[in-house]
């Protein structure tokens, strides 16, 4: 009778002391509190970056930095957008970016128009090429894309698009060591870039998209083109968010 009791009396099952409670909940919590840390601070230094470069020219470059170890830099000072000639600015839209004035950063009807072709030509803008010179580096890593398509959009809500057009000047890669539009006018065409002519503006930006390889001391079909899309977008109002 004593064992019968036994079988019959419920069992209990231990409750587990509190240090062996499963530490996984506390694991997750503590990870994704880091991970939001972690994103607030790297959004906060991003915002704090493109607002700092509103108003302070940006020094130097992570392009800048990787060509010096390859050739000496070409000698290179700040120009105002005021003080380089306005076809330079409409020459450098016409071959880039020629909706500029037309878009918050992303020239939607392009990259559409780039997925139906099936194309691998990019269909980045000045604004997007500005946020790759100013803070990133020049690889295609898919880390470097993603940052480049947050700092657009702030770069377009936070500078004029004077502004953009600007540090774009003065960080573009000319030729081999040279960057901003006072050293590749110097060096180039031996003048200052407010005396650059409509041919030499054109031959400059023709040189852009490949300026280790490309050489504006020759006119070439790019460059001829260029020189009309300038003189159009200044007739069919692309250029008035910048020119004036």
């Amino acid at each position: 009778m004593r064992h019968a009791r036994m079988a019959l009396r419920p069992r209990t099952s231990r409750q587990p002391a509190p240090d062996e409670l499963p530490a996984r909940p506390v694991r997750r919590w503590r990870a994704g509190f880091w991970l939001r840390f972690v994103l607030l601070r790297m959004a906060l230094v991003l915002v704090g970056s493109v607002g700092v470069y509103a108003v302070i020219d940006p020094p130097y470059s992570w392009t800048m930095h990787a060509a010096a170890r390859q050739q000496p830099l070409a000698p290179r000072g700040w120009t105002d957008l005021g003080d380089i000639a306005p076809v330079m600015a409409r020459s450098v839209v016409a071959a880039e970016d020629a909706n500029f004035c037309r878009h918050w950063g992303f020239d939607m009807d392009e990259i559409r128009k780039v997925v139906a072709s099936g194309s691998s030509r990019g269909a980045s803008t000045l604004t997007q090429q500005t946020a790759k010179n100013a803070f990133l580096w020049q690889d295609r890593s898919w880390l470097r894309k993603s940052t480049e398509a947050v700092l657009t959009p702030l770069i377009e809500a936070m500078w004029s698009k004077r502004r953009i057009l600007e540090v774009y000047l003065n960080l573009a890669e000319f030729g081999p060591g040279i960057f901003g539009i006072r050293a590749a006018a110097r060096e180039h065409f031996g003048t200052t870039p407010d005396r650059l002519t409509p041919v030499q503006a054109a031959r400059l930006a023709a040189v852009l998209p490949a300026p280790a390889r490309r050489s504006p001391h020759a006119a070439s079909a790019r460059s001829r083109a260029i020189l009309d899309g300038a003189a159009t977008i200044a007739r069919d109002g692309r250029a008035d968010c910048f020119d004036g």
